[in-house]
């Protein structure tokens, strides 16, 4: 990369920036996923490469701008590991995943006391999630918390939040979710991104009234 990116490189390499970049690298990601979803090694091998290779050029612009390396973010990965799994290199236990990832959970809290994490619900999701990873994020962070009963939302669903359906039922479900809002011209994204934040809103101030 450090080639492609000199003076005697390739011209689109040279002249790329993390901004510009930014969009190649969801694309690559959407690829891995398409694999992952077709279970297809072969080519989730070529894409997790195309991944990789996201990684190697970013890391290839700080160095350039002497910020940090392509070691350092292997460095730094690998230390977080072993920081946030004492129950694999340390001396104490987690019985469950769910205890695992409470661990994790605390943990990385601990590590950035200023930070997000331990913000207001709103503050927790990277904003620029796509609307349903947005709001399934939003419901965990609801049950992390114990804010389902503030959230008063449960008698406008057929089924309770705590029923359990297999993939092809809500496959079936979303789908036609999405067949709906097609015959009524509404964006789905933008009226579960709406709903998702109004839905925050309302637990927000239904704390702040405690």
């Amino acid at each position: 990369m450090a080639r492609l990116r000199g003076p005697d490189g390739c011209p689109w390499d040279r002249v790329q920036t993390h901004q510009s970049l930014s969009e190649c690298l969801i694309e690559e990601c959407a690829e891995l996923l398409d694999t992952i979803d077709s279970e297809d090694d072969s080519h989730m091998k070529e894409e997790l490469g195309d991944v990789l290779l996201q990684v190697v050029m970013h890391a290839q612009l700080a160095e350039e701008r002497e910020c940090f390396d392509f070691e350092s973010v292997a460095q730094a990965v690998n230390e977080k590991l072993i920081r946030r799994h004492p129950h694999v290199f340390g001396n104490v236990d987690a019985g469950s995943p769910e205890e695992a990832l409470a661990r994790w959970d605390a943990i990385k809290a601990s590590e950035k006391p200023n930070s997000d994490l331990n913000g207001t619900l709103s503050d927790r999701l990277p904003p620029n999630l796509p609307a349903l990873l947005y709001a399934k994020g939003v419901y965990r962070e609801m049950e992390k918390q114990n804010l389902l009963a503030l959230a008063d939302f449960r008698n406008r669903f057929r089924n309770s939040p705590g029923e359990r359906i297999d993939e092809d039922e809500a496959g079936v479900r979303l789908f036609e979710i999405a067949a709906a809002c097609r015959r009524a011209g509404i964006d789905p994204e933008s009226a579960l991104r709406r709903y998702t934040k109004t839905l925050i809103k309302r637990i927000e101030n239904a704390e702040s009234s405690e």
